[in-house]
């Protein structure tokens, strides 16, 4: 059988930043080739491919994404960690998840699929159209880092583009112009004060100001200042965007960008349970079978220069996910 750990640190090695997956795609459809799986790749946009990988099909889909955060961080183990981009977030899993899917066809099992998609970390292009494919599953179990627990809910998102105009003019006479940016400073703050809604599971409405950009020069007084929001999302949308619209009105413009809703999810006995705040694939993924979240490692770590995962839980990581299909193959 397939070490985990080694499997995950040539995943690892592999730089995938979302947009340039198509290395880390060859890598699993050659793998699944050679272990014996039906393969179809996807093709989502030049070089990019999801990866779709069956037997009999009809039971349970493993699937998470094999896109990472910029910078690439090679692999290095220390002690009981291995560490690189995308440990845990999400190629440690996507190891995991081989070496399950390995372990329960040997055993004879074959109603068991893999789904790897690409662009998760933007936009998620790859779920979009990966939930074109004809899926037979009846139960989908995502990977994202939950600490190795199920997750009962998760929160979803909604980003928005905040812009503000101004009027050129040549900073040594500022009194002819109007800057972009002035007002868009004063904006942003008061984002925090809005009545947002909350959820006795998921908790509070969250936003993050992620980006911003204004002006082109420090002699010219800025025309234009763009500034990206996210929200996480603990109930319908409409509340919040009636919020934000009246936020903005007559101060800014918006244009509404990607929406997830929150999610629940299945679980199941043996478990810890516990919801998580971030958003993953699943709502893009309907036609794959009823959801399960669950994953090794943590998402404090992702996206971070000290992403890792620690080298017990990702060897349980692969235990749980049998007992997870099995579950869900037996109900």
């Amino acid at each position: 059988m397939t070490d985990v750990v080694a499997l995950a640190a040539e995943l690892l090695a592999i730089q995938s930043s979302t947009g340039a997956e198509g290395p880390a795609v060859d890598f699993v459809a050659r793998w699944l080739i050679a272990h014996g799986w039906n393969v179809t790749t996807q093709e989502v946009s030049k070089g990019r491919a999801n990866v779709w990988a069956s037997r009999a099909g009809g039971g349970v889909t493993f699937s998470t994404h094999l896109d990472t955060v910029p910078p690439f961080l090679p692999p290095k183990l220390e002690g009981t960690r291995l560490y690189g981009r995308g440990a845990c977030d999400a190629k440690g899993i996507a190891a995991a998840m081989l070496c399950a899917a390995e372990r329960l066809a040997a055993a004879g099992e074959q109603r068991v699929d893999l789904l790897f998609v690409v662009g998760e970390e933007k936009g998620s292009d790859g779920a979009r159209a990966a939930n074109h494919l004809a899926a037979t599953s009846r139960f989908l179990v995502n990977g994202e880092p939950t600490q190795s627990k199920l997750a009962s809910g998760a929160k979803g998102s909604q980003r928005v583009i905040v812009r503000t105009r101004g009027r050129a003019a040549h900073s040594a006479y500022s009194e002819l112009g109007a800057s972009a940016i002035e007002p868009m400073l004063a904006l942003l703050p008061t984002v925090h004060n809005l009545p947002l809604p909350s959820d006795d599971v998921l908790g509070d409405t969250t936003v993050n100001i992620g980006t911003i950009h204004g002006g082109t020069e420090a002699n010219i007084v800025p025309a234009l200042c763009e500034s990206e929001l996210m929200f996480r999302l603990v109930s319908d949308v409409g509340p919040l965007r009636e919020a934000v619209t009246r936020w903005a009105e007559g101060k800014a413009e918006l244009e509404w960008g990607s929406y997830i809703p929150p999610q629940r999810f299945h679980i199941i006995d043996g478990f810890e349970v516990a919801p998580v705040a971030y958003t993953s694939d699943i709502p893009l993924l309907g036609r794959w079978g009823t959801p399960l979240l669950f994953g090794p490692g943590s998402i404090h770590v992702a996206h971070t220069t000290q992403e890792f995962i620690g080298l017990e839980e990702l060897r349980s990581s692969v235990d749980a996910y049998e007992q997870i299909a099995r579950a869900l193959l037996s109900s």
